[in-house]
């Protein structure tokens, strides 16, 4: 009975440390996204995504703006790399089931008083957490 217990609690503890090692994986890939939009590192973006992501944009003159990832890399490749841009990026949540994910995170455009939501969907593949669809809005 005793030994029922200690294996009940341990699989419990290790569960809880599994998932929070998991979510610091996606957080990992999410922070890899906001660094490389930070610094106009068009390579370090697509590190985060899957090779064949979307990305669904705000427009002002377009219903919804669609663009696959190696479009939206590519934007940052005519600005100078390795140098702030102005994008800060904070995490605000995750929700993790298995091998999918939800991440929101909020992107200030400093200087541009410019405001994003940013909701990330990212699926596990081959051991490495990927953001495979990205969709964003820009705050009044």
């Amino acid at each position: 009975m005793r030994t029922n217990f200690f294996t009940l609690l341990f699989l419990m503890i290790s569960s809880i440390f599994m998932a929070q090692s998991e979510e610091e994986r996606i957080k990992t890939t999410i922070n890899i996204y906001i660094e490389g939009t930070s610094y106009n590192k068009p390579k370090t973006i697509k590190e985060a995504f899957y090779k064949e992501a979307t990305l669904f944009l705000s427009h002002k003159e377009k219903e919804i703006w669609i663009a696959p990832i190696e479009e939206y890399a590519s934007w940052f490749e005519k600005k100078e790399r390795d140098k702030f841009n102005g994008r800060i990026g904070k995490i605000i949540s995750v929700d993790q089931e298995n091998d999918i994910a939800m991440a929101k995170a909020e992107i200030l455009a400093q200087g541009k008083d410019t405001r994003y939501i940013d909701i990330f969907l990212l699926k596990k593949i081959k051991g490495k957490w990927k953001i495979i669809s990205k969709a964003a809005t820009k705050m009044k």
